[in-house]
């Protein structure tokens, strides 16, 4: 009976089970936890009633970052070891700013400054308590080490961008959480592939979550449910530690699996929502607009005015991003710059070919 116990305490402590310990219960507990919140978010009519720049026709709660939080910072304490990975607990405080912030938000609606001054805060709880940073630019314009003003200005600016980024592309059902999977699980691989299994653990448990979410949001007719700012803001937040982590561990070249353009190669696995905002906020700057107010010129939406559904929407945009990350990794000799740009004019075109298709639409449907 001892050895028996002995050998499944063994079995345990494996990294390879913590793992899949971790993604169970981050998905399970997500799975279980969201009809419940959709029944008192239906009772206390604490719905995303359909609008202007809806894209939806009934009421539907936008509670669901609840459930994901849940799931993710209850997979996170029982299965993360936070004497190995100090940085866990800042990074759960930088996570419970956000949540608070998402919530009020989801219920009552703050203003843009509000949201912004929140997310400055949980990346400074990161940079400045977690170390979690930018220290290295890998050569980029020549650029090497970062002092920590530097360091701490870069890091907060690109956590901001990130994050707005994963909530300015949650515009129809399944596309924040698909790529949010998606790019999780690349990233999880990878840091278990180099034995960073605190980094794989927490990004295979934020799968995990949105993958349990994605089911009610996309196949559910009965439980259909919103992840809200705070789901989308986790999501940002999670994935912004990951390509920090990521670019800080390709520094050294003598590391195994040493990617090589580690800063263009972490657009190139998030090129889809980061394209994107660029993109849009770039056009409102143009037209004289605020970059904070809402239109409807995002790629999910060219994409609807061609008619396609949500699934099919979020397939082409998951595929799309799929290809971004196998073509970094592909092209990970070229340098930075030039990778860099091979991505930006890949992702131009790509944004601007549902335009050309609507307007040659538009002319066959007009020529007599």
């Amino acid at each position: 009976m001892f050895e028996l116990i002995k050998d499944i305490s063994n079995l345990m402590i494996l990294p390879e089970i913590k793992l899949l310990l971790g993604f169970l219960l981050a998905f399970l507990i997500t799975y279980i936890a969201i009809p419940s919140i959709i029944t008192v978010a239906e009772k206390k009519n604490l719905v995303d009633e359909p609008g202007d720049r809806s894209v939806h026709a009934s009421r539907v709660p936008t509670l669901g970052g609840i459930a994901i939080f849940a799931g993710i910072a209850m997979s996170l304490h029982l299965m993360g070891d936070f004497y190995a990975y100090i940085q866990f607990k800042y990074i759960m405080a930088a996570a419970i700013v956000l949540f608070f912030v998402g919530i009020k938000d989801d219920i009552l609606i703050i203003a843009p400054i509000t949201k912004l001054i929140g997310q400055i805060i949980a990346a400074s709880l990161l940079v400045i308590f977690a170390d979690i940073r930018f220290t290295y630019l890998h050569g980029f314009w020549n650029i090497h080490e970062l002092n920590f003003l530097t360091s701490y200005l870069l890091s907060v600016f690109v956590m901001i961008v990130i994050i707005n980024g994963m909530n300015l592309i949650d515009g129809v059902d399944g596309l924040a959480s698909g790529l949010g999977i998606l790019i999780t699980l690349n990233f999880a691989a990878y840091f278990y592939l180099v034995k960073e299994f605190q980094l794989s653990l927490m990004a295979i448990a934020v799968a995990g979550a949105y993958l349990a979410f994605y089911r009610f949001n996309v196949y559910s007719l009965q439980n259909k449910i919103f992840m809200g700012d705070t789901g989308s803001l986790l999501l940002g937040l999670f994935i912004t530690i990951l390509v920090i982590a990521f670019n800080e561990y390709n520094i050294y070249p003598e590391n195994s699996y040493y990617v090589h353009s580690a800063p263009s190669v972490s657009f190139g696995f998030l090129a889809v929502p980061l394209f994107d905002i660029i993109r849009v906020m770039l056009i409102r700057i143009g037209l004289g607009r605020s970059p904070f107010k809402p239109d409807r010129n995002h790629i999910h939406h060219k994409l609807l005015r061609l008619g396609y559904s949500h699934r099919k929407i979020t397939f082409i945009l998951v595929l799309f991003n799929l290809f971004f990350i196998l073509f970094a990794y592909h092209f990970q000799y070229v340098s930075i710059r030039r990778l860099l740009l091979l991505i930006l004019a890949i992702a131009m075109f790509l944004s601007y070919l549902p335009d050309f298709i609507n307007q040659r639409k538009k002319r066959n449907y007009e020529t007599p």
